[in-house]
Parts: structure tokens; sequence; C-alpha cells
């Protein structure tokens, strides 16, 4: 019978793996170093911190680069990105502005003069408290009210014993 070359019994190996011990030490340090390396790439990709460190400086080199190439076009993006935030800044503080002048106009100020939009929130900060206080006495009567029909219905379950 005609074995296939290199996988006779006269190389040192059987069907099961290497028989010499020298051999075998070194398949094991060779799967050790493999194994260890497998280790080190599977560390590297869960290490979040360290790869978001990565991107990090990998996106100030570049910002440099840019920078060195062309500092006229780096300085519009940055002036460009200030005006942006400033521009949404503005826009939520005048929003806020609008809704607080509405609310101004339903007390029934003109918008415009400082004096009279002041008066206008004095007005409609007295009056929520006015409904605020109304409301708690709106409620303390109706707690009475309940108090009183209780009352009344014990003592008329008294008279009946």
């Amino acid at each position: 019978m005609s074995t296939p070359s290199g996988s006779g019994p006269d190389d040192g190996q059987s069907a099961a793996g290497p028989t010499d011990p020298d051999q075998i030490r070194a398949d094991i340090e060779a799967t050790r170093e493999q194994l260890g390396r497998t280790v080190d790439e599977l560390s590297q990709r869960l290490d979040v911190p360290a790869r978001a460190k990565e991107s990090a400086a990998r996106a100030k080199d570049t910002a440099v680069e840019t920078y060195r190439e062309s500092p006229p076009a780096v300085a519009g993006a940055g002036a460009a990105l200030a005006g942006l935030v400033g521009l949404v800044l503005w826009r939520r503080r005048r929003a806020r502005r609008r809704a607080s002048t509405e609310e101004l106009v339903v007390v029934g100020a003109g918008t415009g003069r400082k004096r009279q939009a002041k008066r206008a929130r004095k007005e409609l900060a007295t009056r929520r408290i006015a409904a605020q206080k109304a409301a708690k006495k709106v409620e303390k009567d109706a707690r009475k009210a309940t108090r009183q029909a209780e009352k009344q219905a014990r003592r008329r379950t008294r008279r009946k014993r």
C-alpha cells in the first residue's frame, strides 16, 4: 500500500499528531503565541476608551495637517461654526422673548415699551397668583362641604338607631 508523501510513520507524526516531545513543545509554544495574539486583538477591539482616544488623536492630527496646508480655510470653518452656534442661541432667546411677549399681549400690554411690558408682567404674575389662590379656595370649600355632608350623614344614622 502506498502512502502520501510526508504522512508515513517515518516523519515522527501519527494520525493523532506529533509524537516527538520537542515537536510537541514547539506546537504548544506556537499555539500559545497564536492564542496570545488573538487575545491581544480582542482586547484591543473591546477597549472602547482607548479606541476613542486613538480616533480623537487621528482627528486632531488630521485637523493639524489641514491647518498647516491651508490656515485660512480652517479659520473660515471655525468662524462658520462660531456663527452657527451664535445663530442657534440667538434664535432660542428670540423664541423665548416672543412667547413672553405673546403672554403680555393677552394681558393687554403693547409691545415695544419696557415700562409697559414690566407692568404687564407684574399684572400677569398677579393674575396667576390670584388664580392659584382661587383654585385653593375652591378645593378647600369642596373639602369642607364633603366633611359637612359626612357629618350630617353620621348624625342621621345615629338618630335612626
